[in-house]
């Protein structure tokens, strides 16, 4: 069967070995070669160049897997719909970025499963990068991220609207103030998200635009976890750049406090995006209700 000869592929892209590709499927390495090498033929194209001791992805091997993962992704869906659909049960994978985490999110997530019985959803956190190739591969239904994604094959619906700002402890001097200058935020100690994050692009695109750059700021830690960035701002080590909506519990609770920066507007969209043939138009609807009565109660 060919989905056979792509499960094979898969697992020899990810070991990066023969013998390893075939330990993990109970098969013999010839086996493993063989397979390789029919579906090669089949295909008309080489896939895998062999070297002593290692093995790479043709461009032509990285098209394969790049739709061999979206085809087994699709045969799991088949499946597991079919066994959901005698019980009337949605399973939903939802991707999300670590400020989405961070947010209103999980939260909303968690309240439509809840006043949903027939509806079970499964949380993946990673980059916007990643969780963009896993929708397009179908192995998430929804992501929720940050902006509005490029990509002709996906739709979006906007959940909110969301601004960054700088965030500090309430013991900081700056705390008393309405807003923060540029000039001020450049002599305090400043823990940031990764260089790779939507927030730290946003920001430092932002500083671009004004003739600045980031390299005129004290950052003196990168931290990916918005929770450790938070938990640092409270114990007064520094102050940041985040997503408002990110920390809407501290500032409720006047854990810390959030102000805007004087001439920048940093203004973006959370959007929850989809494959055009995203077939449950009520659940988009119920996903959107739930976050926006969210929000409205933090507000």
């Amino acid at each position: 069967m060919l989905g056979t000869k792509m499960a094979t592929l898969l697992a020899v892209a990810e070991q990066q070995n023969f013998t390893k590709a075939a330990e993990a499927m109970s098969l013999t390495q010839p086996a493993v070669s063989h397979q390789i090498r029919q579906l090669e033929e089949e295909l008309g194209a080489p896939l895998i160049i062999r070297g002593r001791g290692s093995l790479r992805l043709t461009p032509e091997g990285e098209i394969a897997v790049k739709y061999s993962r979206r085809m087994m992704a699709l045969y799991t869906n088949l499946q597991s719909e079919l066994r959901d659909s005698e019980k009337n049960l949605t399973r939903l994978r939802v991707g999300v970025t670590h400020t989405s985490e961070s947010n209103l999110t999980a939260e909303a997530l968690a309240k439509c499963s809840e006043q949903n019985y027939k509806l079970s959803i499964t949380i993946i956190t990673d980059t916007i990068k990643n969780l963009y190739d896993m929708l397009e591969n179908y192995e998430l239904d929804l992501a929720i991220v940050e902006g509005m994604p490029s990509n002709p094959a996906f739709r979006s619906l906007m959940l909110d609207t969301d601004y960054l700002v700088c965030v500090l402890s309430v013991n900081n001097p700056m705390a008393k103030h309405a807003m923060v200058t540029l000039e001020a935020l450049k002599a305090e100690r400043m823990i940031l998200r990764l260089p790779t994050s939507a927030t730290r692009m946003l920001f430092e695109s932002t500083l671009r635009s004004m003739n600045d750059s980031i390299d005129n700021f004290n950052v003196t830690l990168e931290v990916d976890n918005i929770a450790t960035i938070k938990d640092l701002i409270r114990k007064d080590m520094g102050v940041s750049i985040l997503p408002r909506s990110a920390c809407m519990d501290e500032l409720r609770k006047g854990k810390i406090v959030a102000l805007p920066i004087e001439n920048l507007s940093m203004a973006r969209e959370t959007r929850v995006v989809y494959n055009r043939d995203f077939s449950h138009p009520d659940i988009l609807q119920e996903i959107t209700k739930t976050y926006q009565d969210a929000a409205r109660a933090y507000h």
